[in-house]
């Protein structure tokens, strides 16, 4: 069963005020899955890893990389699309239940206050989970899921270059 429609606003919420919330989650016996990225460019393979990934419990909370945290770590051309429009289009969609914007190069702080029950990673970050050590250690577990093949932001960006360089067809 899903949860009932809510006003997208409401599921952006501040680090301190998530942490009280998964208080209140954890006293009511729900699974809290997180995951995190920056989510530039939102495309289908972001819509079925977040579909995957709330799938495996009761609530999905996505960390969401702040402009200046995406800048620092993918360069001073990204994020395409600003942290607040980002974070709008992650909280319309209904299998996120809240996003949360951090400004750490890792989101392993927030990792720590929130204290998942499930953590999630794309499968192309087998060689590191920011935050596995953190979950693991409270009994949680580590989920990495398959990506969609041929979608990612950086192929994306390439492909409306290189169709921007060849002009109209």
């Amino acid at each position: 069963m899903t949860n009932p429609i809510r006003d997208p606003a409401t599921k952006i919420v501040p680090r301190d005020a998530m942490v009280g919330i998964r208080r209140t989650l954890a006293a009511q016996g729900k699974t809290v899955v997180f995951t995190n990225g920056t989510f530039d460019l939102l495309h289908i393979g972001h819509a079925v890893y977040l579909h995957q990934a709330r799938c495996l419990g009761d609530v999905l909370v996505v960390g969401l990389n702040s402009d200046a945290s995406v800048r620092r770590y993918k360069g001073p051309r990204r994020p395409i699309v600003p942290q607040d429009a980002r974070a709008r289009m992650l909280a319309a969609l209904e299998c996120v239940d809240y996003v949360v914007v951090f400004d750490e190069d890792e989101p392993r702080d927030l990792i720590a206050a929130l204290e998942p029950d499930v953590l999630v990673k794309g499968a192309d970050w087998s060689h590191y989970v920011s935050g596995r050590d953190i979950v693991e250690a409270q009994g949680g577990r580590v989920v990495l899921l398959d990506l969609v093949p041929g979608w990612s932001t950086t192929a994306l960006i390439e492909r409306i270059r290189h169709a921007h360089e060849e002009g109209p067809p």
